[in-house]
């Protein structure tokens, strides 16, 4: 499967357009047909998600494009007409939840356009799309379209090329893609800020849609693996609605804001084993890097045993994602962003994100002088919820509250870096009592005092960061 992230702008032109002189060299003219495919409600679209089967020359291929920050990521797979691989299919389920996807719409495109290029390279293709919105045979309406794709440019070189086209008489496109345009659609409208007025249940559901926004968005990069940011940002995801939903129980139905939690638990014990694998590899590969060459090659025998561990867990984690129990919570979630099962509408936020800070004051004021590991792991949990409570809070309570979250998640990152360096020596020491040779013990030895060092320098830093964080809690929160 080819993989492209895409960064592009799109212009719009009239038939009379022209492309102004450019450096570098004029590109092949095509033509192609490209049948896009979505479920009958269109919850592809919905989502931003571009599925779709381009013909060229007689040779067909599959495009699946996904949302990526301000960019695209853009796949391509070859297979026959009849439907979309499977391997497309698996990665678009969260989306589909097993509907059926079908054609809903036919362009043909006619492209013409040049490769922009300066003395280091490739900048930009730059294209001009003549497409046809076919129904049928019929040409039902036609489109033009200026197209600047980055290969190997800046946004600097973007915004040169994009003055370049405006001042030959491009102006700024539709805002849609061809797709939307073709079939009269307007994109699904941007959440915007809740009013501090608004009712507290407003403020839970805006912060519910986005984290189930987020869980979605991110679940194809999760499923297809080559990115280990998309599994991060989803598993990001799953916690914050987990610690929301906690957070606002007060004013939700017991029973329901309890059973969608602990499916939200279940997804969290399969998403993380692999997130965490993936931050310890990363985490000990970078720091094996400086030993010596004969260590270094000796301690590749412990990684390669994480890696067969995190293949296994990747595993688990693909197969809950493919289970009825996955599309049933997903269902739950948009259910609940919705309508939330509310009994108390006339809870207090701002007394919410205060009785957390209260709890985490009184957990940290409960440790010793050498607080245990685990002690200090669950404060960080305490930390979490105290932060995702203020989240939900912010837009009543205002800059004090922005601050205490800006504290709250620099407290939560020391003691998350305790945490991973607790949880590195302990792997280490595991891994190298079932492996012999004296390189990978030496090897692993000197690791293991890093790991050590690291979480001494985090616990030296907690007295000055908590304290730093629970004069932002007195001021926002009593």
């Amino acid at each position: 499967m080819k993989e492209t992230l895409e960064r592009e702008l799109k212009l719009s032109a009239d038939r009379a357009f022209r492309l102004p002189k450019l450096p570098g060299q004029p590109l092949e003219s095509r033509i192609f047909t490209s049948t896009y495919y979505d479920t009958a409600d269109f919850r592809l679209v919905r989502y931003g998600v571009t599925l779709r089967r381009r013909v060229e020359r007689g040779r067909g291929l599959w495009q699946l494009k996904l949302p990526r920050g301000p960019a695209r990521l853009e796949l391509e797979l070859r297979g026959g007409p009849s439907r979309p691989p499977e391997a497309l299919r698996d990665l678009l389920l969260a989306h589909t939840r097993g509907r059926d996807l079908v054609p809903i719409a036919k362009l043909r495109s006619r492209r013409a356009g040049v490769r922009v290029r300066d003395v280091e390279g490739p900048l930009a293709d730059v294209v001009v799309d003549s497409v046809a919105v076919l129904e049928g045979r019929r040409v039902a309406r036609r489109l033009h379209e200026v197209e600047v794709e980055l290969t190997g440019g800046d946004e600097k070189a973007l915004r040169r090329i994009e003055r370049a086209l405006r001042a030959a008489g491009a102006a700024d496109g539709d805002g849609r893609p061809k797709l939307f345009q073709a079939l009269g659609l307007e994109p699904p409208p941007s959440p915007g800020p809740v009013s501090p007025a608004a009712f507290p249940v407003d403020h839970l559901k805006a912060m519910l849609q986005g984290q189930v926004a987020a869980l979605l968005a991110h679940d194809p990069g999760t499923r297809h693996g080559t990115d280990p940011e998309e599994l991060h940002q989803m598993r990001v995801a799953n916690r914050r609605l987990r610690a929301l939903l906690r957070a606002a129980r007060p004013m939700l139905d017991p029973e329901w804001v309890a059973a969608l939690r602990t499916e939200l638990g279940w997804l969290g014990s399969v998403l993380g084993p692999v997130r965490d694998l993936d931050v310890l590899v990363a985490h000990l590969r970078s720091e094996a890097a400086s030993l010596d060459a004969p260590e270094r090659r000796a301690f590749e025998r412990l990684l390669g045993r994480l890696a067969a561990e995190r293949a296994e867990a990747r595993a688990t984690m693909l197969e809950a994602l493919r289970s009825e129990r996955y599309l049933r919570l997903l269902d739950g979630l948009e259910d609940a962003v919705r309508e939330p099962r509310v009994v108390t509408p006339d809870i207090s936020l701002h007394d919410l994100a205060a009785g957390e800070f209260k709890k985490l004051r009184r957990a940290v004021r409960a440790l010793g002088d050498e607080p245990s590991d685990e002690e200090l792991h669950a404060v960080r949990i305490r930390g979490k919820r105290a932060r995702y409570a203020a989240e939900l809070a912010e837009a009543t309570a205002g800059k004090p509250a922005s601050r205490f979250i800006r504290r709250a998640k620099a407290f939560q990152d020391l003691l998350g870096e305790h945490q991973d360096a607790v949880v590195a020596e302990e792997r280490i020491r595991q891994l190298v009592s079932r492996v012999r040779g004296l390189r990978t013990a030496f090897a692993a030895g000197r690791l293991v005092e890093r790991q050590r060092a690291r979480w001494q320098a985090a616990r030296a830093a907690f007295a000055e960061t908590w304290e730093r964080l629970e004069q932002r809690g007195r001021r926002a929160w009593t």
